[in-house]
């Protein structure tokens, strides 16, 4: 697989990486196995997906766990990518950034992991309560005392602050007009690069929710930082298997998510439709478009797709061989945006 670059530091990693959170929180909880879960990380990393990530709060705890056990034996093949700063209660989620936290995080997060450092420790968000600058302090000592070998940073929900803002294109592509979706990340990001450098930024980025295209991705192109984009196949709805009122188990996240209403999946069946009939010149599903659209938006980008399938893990790995024509980023940035319900 071609491999791709995170920060100044030009850690390496394959284009395509693994996100593990669904093997143990967030997803269709029936359908979990943790033996059918350690296949999908074996098969990415046989397929030369490197970057596995994961966090604490994904279980909690459990898939840091889970991971770990495929470490012990096969860490020289793996980019380690983990999360810390935020506490999973019975009913809610909270942050926390104290210095003294994270530290302590950090080393629970290597013995669950099985391993002696980590190679991107990412904050999940910041705390309210805590100046960003400590918090990040306190992750750049983890770098100094060689725990960690960089650090990145999660942006803030894109989905929360979406708003109709749209008057004109950006970058040529047909997409909607600054929406100030990633003002707030924007400003974390330039109080914590004069702390110490960041290596990567995290963001929701797919066919159906290209917010960070407007400024995020260009401020990480300038400066060198890595961007790993979350949920690259729109939690699923870009691989065209799911049917419009099939409905989720109840802590399955999208039960709650306003584009999965049986409403709003009908509506979006164009986007689906025309990844359809480009991977068709290809012989590539509608997920693998979706991924190889990701790729095509800068060298500095990796998608991370989360799977807890064997198959799947795999047909997304081979996404890695697909390279769009401009033909064919034009024909999918014609397709009508996205619809929402917020």
């Amino acid at each position: 697989m071609e491999r791709r670059t995170i920060g100044a530091a030009a850690l390496e990693v394959g284009s395509i990486g693994l996100g593990c959170m669904p093997m143990s929180w967030g997803y269709t909880e029936s359908q979990r196995s943790l033996d059918s879960s350690l296949r999908a990380v074996h098969t990415a990393l046989d397929r030369g997906c490197s970057l596995l990530d994961t966090a604490d709060m994904y279980g909690p705890f459990t898939n840091e766990l889970l991971v770990g056990r495929v470490l012990k034996e096969r860490r020289a093949e793996a980019f380690v990518s983990t999360k810390c700063g935020l506490l999973v209660g019975e009913q809610h989620i909270v942050a926390n950034g104290r210095p003294g936290y994270v530290k302590r995080a950090c080393d629970a997060s290597l013995r669950r992991l099985q391993t002696d450092r980590i190679d991107l420790y990412q904050l999940h968000r910041a705390d309210p309560e805590v100046p960003i600058e400590e918090t990040w302090g306190a992750m750049a000592e983890l770098v100094a005392a060689g725990k960690v070998r960089s650090l990145g940073l999660c942006a803030v929900g894109a989905r929360a602050v979406r708003q109709a803002r749209a008057t004109r294109t950006v970058r040529g592509s047909g997409l909607r007009a600054r929406s100030r979706t990633h003002d707030l990340t924007l400003a974390q990001l330039e109080r914590i690069q004069q702390v110490f450098p960041v290596s990567s930024v995290q963001a929701e980025l797919s066919v159906w929710s290209p917010e960070a295209l407007e400024e995020l991705l260009p401020w990480c192109e300038s400066r060198g930082v890595g961007f790993l984009a979350a949920m690259p196949l729109g939690n699923g709805y870009l691989t065209g298997t799911l049917t419009p009122g099939q409905g989720f188990e109840p802590e399955d996240i999208r039960a709650r998510h306003p584009r999965f209403t049986a409403e709003m999946m009908a509506a979006n069946q164009p986007v689906v439709a025309g990844l359809r009939r480009v991977g068709a010149r290809y012989g590539a599903t509608p997920g693998q478009v979706a991924l190889a659209w990701v790729l095509a938006q800068g060298r500095h980008v990796v998608p991370v797709p989360g799977t807890k399938k064997e198959r799947w893990a795999a047909q997304n790995a081979k996404a890695a061989e697909l390279r769009l024509t401009r033909e064919d980023l034009a024909e999918i940035a014609a397709l009508p945006p996205a619809r929402q319900s917020w």
